[in-house]
């Protein structure tokens, strides 16, 4: 069984060209990522059938939408779709909103019932209201539980959190992270927030000027250094692991990946938990030796993978933990007083960790 989405687009509109294509897992979260006007929301309407093409193909698992002569139209996709705006039916409470989706979907290919949808957004006391009544991220919730409601094989996810607040995002941010660990629906999720990337995405499409400048695994496309987002302000890399114990005097929890083992504040999870890091380049620094006087916890040896100068004075470092890639900013200076080169073996220090999930 074919278990991929493969696409491929060519739309000109004035002086914008979108030229895309790519292929990715029909499986977990894809983020369509790039700054504004790269083209991310053009190409995400054309895997909704709602752009003319002047050529497309696409293709969800064993069923062609688009290819050649044959388009199937965007009301007999089996797409879910959320935009930025909640665009609810003013006139309509919570409930009637959420029913007004099933007309779509017979019985017997309902993948997702409404129950669930309402039990998965956590929108079970809203129901009877209506959309004037309801915050930000209320509507958002509701939007993604009618989306859910059709039983989509495809969930498309145009930055529902753009129009948010930091508190109403976090507030959402749970409810579509839950998504596709209880639910079999691929999502493509369109975002230029690599904060949002970092914590929901599985896969990533990287887009620049109408065009896929690459796509693949999420932990891989962070740390390449032929890659932009490598060289960003913020480049970071993203590591799973998992709660193994704690400390219960200092209030720390343990985290254990390939590479070793990390040290954060708190003690919310519990002991087998799988949770996601990221660790922004700019706080690793690297040593000769592991240092024991230093507030530093979090030290673990490393291989130097690559290097590529990013400015007069600076290099970005790319690391393998135990096979598992990480990114250091340092200077030049510092590297060369290090001697570093490929498969050298140094130690990382991390200065700061997040916990995304």
């Amino acid at each position: 069984m074919d278990s991929s989405i493969t696409a491929k687009f060519r739309i000109q509109r004035g002086d914008f060209t979108l030229d895309s294509e790519f292929t990715i897992p029909a499986k977990g979260v894809t983020a369509l990522f790039g700054s504004s006007g790269c083209g991310k929301t053009t190409l995400l309407r054309a895997i909704a059938g709602l752009e003319t093409c002047q050529t497309g193909y696409l293709k969800v698992g064993e069923m062609t939408w688009q290819q050649d002569d044959l388009f199937v139209p965007p009301h007999k996709r089996a797409v879910g779709y959320v935009f930025q705006e909640s665009s609810l039916f003013e006139h309509l409470n919570v409930k009637r909103n959420l029913e007004y989706g099933l007309k779509r979907v017979a019985p017997r290919e309902q993948k997702v019932s409404l129950h669930k949808a309402i039990e998965l957004l956590g929108i079970d006391d809203l129901l009877e209201r209506k959309p004037s009544s309801l915050s930000g991220g209320e509507r958002q919730r509701v939007a993604i539980a009618r989306a859910l409601a059709v039983s989509p094989r495809l969930l498309l996810m145009d930055e529902p959190l753009a129009a948010l607040d930091q508190n109403r995002k976090q507030e959402v941010l749970p409810f579509i992270e839950s998504l596709h660990k209880e639910l079999d629906i691929p999502v493509i999720y369109v975002s230029h927030s690599l904060e949002e990337v970092a914590q929901l995405a599985d896969h990533l499409i990287l887009m620049e000027q109408g065009k896929v400048v690459d796509s693949g695994d999420i932990h891989d496309m962070f740390t390449r250094l032929d890659l932009p987002l490598a060289h960003e302000l913020d480049a970071s890399a993203i590591i799973n692991a998992t709660v193994t114990g704690f400390d219960e005097h200092y209030h720390l929890m343990f985290l254990q990946f390939a590479g070793g083992t990390i040290t954060v504040a708190g003690q919310n999870l519990n002991k087998g938990d799988a949770v996601r890091l990221r660790l922004v380049a700019r706080d690793v620094s690297l040593t000769l030796e592991h240092q024991s006087s230093t507030s530093i916890l979090n030290i673990f040896p490393v291989i130097v993978d690559e290097m590529l100068q990013t400015g007069p004075a600076q290099l970005i470092v790319r690391l393998l933990a135990g096979g598992v890639p990480m990114l250091s900013k340092i200077t030049r200076k510092s590297a060369a007083e290090l001697n570093l080169e490929s498969g050298k073996k140094v130690y990382a220090q991390v200065k700061s960790v997040a916990l995304l999930s």
